[in-house]
């Protein structure tokens, strides 16, 4: 008996999946894009998490000591166990210089070597890295010709800063510290290690030590050991020696032996700080895919269910038991599931390697293990092989439960014009928690507002999902006269086509909102923040010209030759740093990193105002005063007088006194610290720009050139200082949109938007397949072909322009409360972005509807009309 069962849900299946190839063709393509499309994610992040800092400047090195750049922080939940958040130092953090010596005498130590670095740049403006001749070694440099620096005045240069150029006891220009300087060229060294490292200036020790400016301090020690020590012994035997601390005034870090690939780690100090920024933002747009994902498969293997809900009636009417059904079904969806599996595994990894591409930008090169592919395509084709049969039987199961008298009926009748109850009861509960979430995002800021107007659309997009056919009647009470008037016959049709199914109209619109809400809430929202910043920072900005270094920066003498130079009335150097603020959120503990600027007080007035709203900005002089942006303050609930408890950049504790509190913090960062109190926390104590306001002034047309004055008072300076009118940029916190945040708006836009769009393509042909019948009848009666084509048309309109409008107000509500919390804005997307967002899911609504819908009753749809 139950043999028998078996084999009668096996025919069914075959059969039904023969008769229904075109609506499995459409599910496959849908459901495998979601398997591609979360296998590539999962090819990206464990490409990310395997990733490490190459090796190139230690390459020479059998070990490294360095200070640790994590930060921890501690606290305890309401109701939990203590958690505690970490997060990567953005500045290098030193060692003593005491730790060298206990460094060289640990046993199987045959070289210790200090290695610091400073920017430097050529008499033309290249930038190149200046380090001790002792630690060429550290990178396996050798002299080609000439030979080693005896003293301040001579320089080795690496080949390619000399290639084309001076050669051994030829002169150079180089600017490190201050003013440009000439070198003699005693040598010119060249290394056999590639890699794309900036090119290396070799200076004495002791100018190097004199150039760096922190003398009882050294950013890393390289160790070469004697022959036969092993790595383990190396780094056993060094870490017996080592403090417990670093031993810099003012700082807790501990000290690490990197040996390995952790080498790595040393020369380039944020990038696992920068990787697990990415990560976060992976796993940020991750959510949002399985999402996606989720919603998609669910919706196109309904649909397909639902569109054959007349002919399971049919078979349970004649006697197919419940048990037949359910088992044929599952076997349809599981066959469509492996052919979905296989397509998106295939797919999952190129679509992964085109992903990781765009990620490679950065400095932190991406590997792909041998078993990350396979890895990957099997994550993505899991997805759909779980979830497909489940989700169809669930689909088919108010058909099956169903009495074969009842089924006779349900066979012929028409669909239900209104969602069930429970589903109606879920869609209102996911729709107030969007507006809640929504609310919630309103009174947050930074990461927890960006994480709650994501949870709003998510929510509010799966309610519309839910409360579609609902939705479907109110948009058809709009639309339908006009759509009526509009077209004749032809709209006649395709209004009472969709008021009679509105569960069809409903899973039409749902992928468009889906596509619109998701898409709008990500190009908006930063350009939302770019534009707010930008409005505040040039509310700010007092000056007219702007004097900036390239990649070396400009020491701090150069804003006190500019203060000099004739027309100038005031002039600010800004160091750029970052801090680290220990909060709770949620009662969770978080570490942020916040950029932040170090300004210098003398003439502040005349070249920036922040909008001081409490205290005085004068006062910001020392080591151990601070501004504080309004919202930051008030969050932190500290005026001036009060202190904040903050790490620097290189993990130093600091609690220094706020003397001001300010209003353009969106433009200029949430604290303004004195330039002192950076300039000894930062990998390099370089200015990033210099504000200049001249007697002329912002538009004026005064006879004498105040840049010329500036450029000859940076003349000595050298190459590549420029000067140029102000503009809000200049101070902008924010920095410039890297290739990694382009990356990420490819990834987050267009990937999963263009698998989105997929989704609309795949949904709506699925349902036109599904209407062959219903084209045939009305040829049959006399529709003439025009007037179908033109149905159609009307209908993907209606669609279209329903899908945009909900996913447009679906998408306002958590933007919204995104910019207010935030910016204090309303939200913004430049009107181009939009028109290309409603006219893609024009495209994708008109391919999905139309293309199938010329073919979908054959001969007896838009061909000739049937006898």
């Amino acid at each position: 008996m139950r043999q028998g069962s078996r084999r009668a849900s096996a025919f069914l299946a075959r059969r039904s999946l023969a008769t229904h190839r075109r609506a499995w063709a459409a599910v496959i393509v849908a459901t495998g894009a979601a398997a591609a499309l979360v296998g590539a994610f999962a090819f990206v992040v464990g490409s990310l998490l395997v990733a490490a800092p190459p090796v190139q400047r230690y390459a020479g090195a059998d070990a490294v000591v360095a200070a640790d750049q994590k930060v921890s922080y501690t606290a305890k939940p309401w109701g939990s166990e203590p958690q505690t958040a970490t997060a990567y130092l953005p500045e290098r953090a030193r060692l003593d210089r005491s730790v060298l010596a206990a460094v060289a005498g640990a046993d199987g130590v045959a070289k210790a070597v200090a290695d610091d670095s400073v920017p430097v740049s050529t008499g033309d403006g290249r930038p190149a890295v200046g380090r001790s001749w002792p630690s060429a070694a550290l990178t396996r440099y050798e002299l080609a010709e000439g030979r080693a620096p005896e003293d301040a005045t001579e320089v080795v240069l690496d080949g390619a800063l000399a290639a084309g150029g001076p050669t051994p006891g030829e002169r150079v220009v180089l600017r490190a510290d201050g003013a440009a300087r000439t070198y003699t060229v005693s040598g010119i060294a060249r290394t056999g290690h590639g890699g794309d490292a900036p090119p290396a200036v070799f200076f004495t020790e002791p100018q190097l030590t004199a150039l760096a400016g922190h003398p009882g301090r050294i950013d890393a020690i390289g160790v070469v050991a004697e022959p036969g020590v092993s790595r383990e012994a190396l780094r056993d035997a060094i870490g017996a020696v080592l403090p417990e601390r670093s031993g810099v005034p003012g700082s807790d870090r501990g000290v690490r032996v990197l040996t390995g690939a952790e080498r790595g780690e040393a020369e380039q100090v944020d990038a696992l700080g920068g990787r697990g920024d990415q990560l976060a933002l992976l796993a940020s747009i991750g959510g949002t895919v399985l999402m996606v994902a989720l919603l998609v498969i669910a919706s196109t293997l309904s649909q397909a269910i639902h569109q054959r809900s007349g002919e399971l009636a049919l078979l349970r009417a004649v006697g197919a038991s419940p048990r037949q059904l359910r088992s044929a079904i599952g076997r349809e969806a599981g066959r469509v599931s492996a052919a979905a599996a296989l397509l998106g595994g295939i797919g999952a990894v190129p679509l992964g390697l085109a992903m990781r591409s765009l990620l490679t930008t950065g400095p932190l090169p991406l590997p792909v293990p041998w078993w990350l592919p396979p890895a990957a395509a099997l994550t993505g084709g899991l997805l759909v092989a779980l979830l497909a049969r489940p989700v169809a039987m669930l689909a088919a199961r108010s058909v099956t439960r169903l009495r074969p008298a009842a089924a006779l009926g349900a066979a012929t009748a028409d669909e239900p014009s209104e969602p069930g109850r429970f589903r109606t009861v879920a869609g209102v509960v996911l729709a107030f928690a969007g507006i809640s979430s929504a609310g919630v995002a309103a009174t947050q800021s930074g990461q927890a507002a960006g994480a709650a107007a994501s949870g709003a659309a998510m929510s509010l997009v799966i309610a519309v999902a839910l409360l579609g056919p609902r939705i479907s009647r109110i948009a058809l009470g709009v639309l339908g006269r006009p759509l009526r008037k509009a077209g004749g016959v032809s709209g006649f049709l395709a209004e009472r086509a969709a008021s009679a199914h509105t569960r069809r109209l409903a899973t039409a619109f749902t992928p468009i909102v889906l596509v619109v809400a998701f898409v709008c809430v990500q190009l908006a929202s930063g350009p939302t923040m770019e534009r707010a910043a930008g409005q505040q920072a040039s509310a700010a900005l007092r000056a007219d010209l702007v004097a900036t270094g390239g990649g070396a920066g400009l020491p701090a003498g150069a804003a006190r030759a500019v203060r000099e130079a004739p027309g100038v009335t005031a002039a600010t150097g800004v160091l750029r740093s970052a801090v680290v603020l220990a909060d709770r959120q949620a009662g969770e503990p978080v570490l942020t990193r916040l950029p932040v600027l170090g300004v210098e007080a003398r003439g502040l007035s005349g070249t920036l105002d922040p909008g001081v709203t409490a205290g005085d900005l004068d006062r910001l002089t020392g080591r151990d005063t601070v501004a504080v942006g309004a919202d930051r303050a008030k969050s932190l609930d500290v005026g001036p007088g009060d202190r904040v408890a903050l790490r620097l950049g290189d993990g130093t504790r600091v609690e220094p006194r706020v003397v001001a509190v300010y209003e353009h913090e969106l433009g200029l960062g949430e604290f303004l610290f004195p330039r002192e109190a950076l300039a000894g926390h930062v990998s390099a104590a370089r200015d990033q720009a210099v504000l200049i306001r001249t007697e002329a002034g912002p538009g004026s047309e005064a006879g004498a050139d105040p840049a010329a004055a500036v450029r000859q008072a940076l003349a000595p300076y050298g190459g590549g200082v420029t000067v140029r009118a102000a503009t809000g940029d200049d101070v902008a916190i924010a920095p410039p949109v890297s290739d990694e945040d382009n990356a990420m708006i490819v990834i987050g836009v267009g990937v999963i938007g263009g698998f989105a769009l997929l989704a609309v393509v795949s949904t709506l042909a699925l349902i036109t397949i599904g209407r062959r019948g219903e084209f045939r009848l009305l040829r049959m009666v006399g529709t003439g072909r025009r007037q179908l084509r033109r149905m159609l048309v009307l209908e993907t309109g209606l669609v279209t322009f329903a899908g945009l409008v909900i996913g447009t107000a679906v998408a306002a509500v958590p933007l919204t409360a995104f910019a207010v919390s935030v910016a204090g804005t309303a939200p913004y997307l430049p009107p181009v972005h939009y028109a290309v967002i409603a006219g893609a899911v024009a495209l994708a609504a008109a391919a999905g509807t139309l293309v199938p819908g010329a073919s979908a009753g054959g001969r007896f749809a838009l061909g000739r009309r049937a006898g």
